[in-house]
């Protein structure tokens, strides 16, 4: 290695060791880490690794950022109408014991949170459980460990269900309506509810014996349905514009989309949003509240971490990750492609059962890009799809073995916290490993047989 990949193979390595040893300083450690990149670049501190601020910046994807803000700030009207816990109480009034309780929240958590951010979904289905166990008496640690993977199993079903998704849909130029059919194969939406459905029988089966019967008496009253019109909207631009192709991708002379259009989609509802509140109110304070209530946690660390990887790429250190997986999974035969495809998925499963998948599927994503080029260049005519959704399966999947592994479990067992109920690590994965294992296995079978 050359002393530009030394450096940045270092830097790297002390930066995610700091990012997985500290959570709450995640963040700052990706920006400081950004800054080194950028001020050893620009000074030529090391040979062969120039790396300037401009340089820097242009590696930060701006259209994922703003799809996460406009996004968030959205789904927190959404949460503010009351309209998840009507959504809940409709129903609930079908549901007539705990067992089905569980496993309906659990699908209806998956279902919400296919379009809206895990961490949200979390916060707007837990509290509706837990009232709901409190009224029935029992102990609501299973029911929000069950909500709680479940929203992080589906957040991989849709562009705008999750993080990872959305980063994943940039780099493997990817739309909406992609991650349902694209060329003309079943995308990952299809692969995640199936994954779903198996795991919800695994809950049904482990719930068997809670026959306790359930009765809802009241029903949430919704005032302000605006929210729910607006987020709704929001989806139907994105899959409206997704028949839409980006300038790379777009013939001669044909109509394109902005790069950014996702993002402006997004920012232009929540804002829609935001000026309707403060003219109903007749005064500004929504406008602080939305700030207020950004997760600025994930942005930050994103807005590092494109800095961060980018720097990486520049010095050859992705480039030289992708050639030793490909050189160690055996070169240009469909058992190699098998070979890299299984360890991409099973690495990832393993790792983001301990680290946070968003900093992971962010340094990934240009291995798995590495990867296609080599198995194209080595006459191995296969879709990029392949990798990149095996990447999605083991990383969103994955993070739902340990209580630490996903922000949405995080948050779960924080609000049980609360409430005066400790989670061991154990008694999270009681429920988490045979779920996450029935998923993880459903999708690594599906996408293999689909995209090979």
């Amino acid at each position: 290695m050359n002393q530009a990949t030394t450096f940045a193979l270092i830097t790297f390595a002390i930066t995610y060791i700091l990012i997985f040893a500290f959570q709450k300083i995640r963040p700052y450690v990706a920006i400081a880490s950004a800054i080194v990149f950028i001020a050893v670049g620009s000074l030529n501190l090391v040979e062969g690794f120039s790396y300037d601020i401009f340089t820097g910046f242009e590696q930060i994807d701006w259209n994922v950022l703003l799809m996460i803000i406009g996004t968030m700030g959205t789904v927190q009207l959404f949460i503010d109408s009351n309209m998840p816990n009507l959504l809940s109480d409709i129903i609930l009034s079908k549901v007539k014991s705990v067992k089905w309780m569980i496993v309906i929240m659990s699908l209806f958590a998956g279902i919400i949170s296919a379009f809206v951010d895990n961490v949200a979904t979390v916060l707007m289905i837990a509290p509706v459980a837990l009232a709901i166990c409190k009224k029935l008496g029992i102990n609501p640690t299973a029911t929000i460990i069950c909500i709680s993977i479940s929203s992080n199993l589906q957040g991989a079903a849709t562009l705008v269900g999750d993080t990872t998704s959305i980063l994943l849909a940039k780099a493997a130029n990817l739309d909406f309506t992609d991650f349902f059919v694209t060329d003309g194969k079943l995308g990952m939406f299809f692969v995640t509810e199936a994954g779903a459905i198996l795991a919800a029988l695994i809950i049904l089966l482990m719930f068997n014996k809670e026959n306790g019967k359930i009765d809802v008496a009241d029903r949430t009253v919704v005032e302000d349905k605006f929210p729910t019109y607006l987020l709704v909207l929001t989806i139907v631009f994105l899959i409206g514009t997704s028949f839409i192709p980006y300038k790379s991708n777009a013939a001669s002379g044909e109509f394109y989309k902005p790069e950014i259009s996702n993002g402006l989609i997004c920012m232009f509802f929540f804002i829609v949003g935001l000026v309707r509140n403060c003219i109903k109110e007749g005064k500004l304070d929504s406008i602080g509240k939305a700030i207020d209530e950004l997760d600025y946690y994930t942005l930050f660390l994103l807005l590092g971490l494109f800095i961060v990887i980018g720097g990486v790429e520049k010095a050859g250190v992705i480039k030289l990750l992708a050639d030793k997986i490909f050189e160690l999974c055996g070169g240009n035969t469909r058992a190699a492609v098998f070979a890299t495809y299984t360890i991409i998925v099973w690495v990832s499963v393993l790792l983001s059962a301990f680290i946070d998948n968003i900093p992971y599927v962010a340094t990934m994503l240009p291995v798995v890009a590495f990867l296609n080029e080599q198995f194209v260049a080595a006459g191995l005519n296969i879709s990029p799809n392949l990798l990149y959704f095996g990447l999605l399966v083991g990383a969103t999947l994955g993070g739902n073995i340990t209580p630490v592994g996903a922000s949405a479990n995080i948050t779960g067992i924080g609000i049980l916290r609360k409430e005066g109920y400790n989670v061991r690590a154990k008694d999270f994965m009681k429920y988490s490993v045979p779920f996450t294992l029935t998923a993880v296995i459903t999708g690594y079978v599906l996408v293999w047989l689909i995209w090979m």
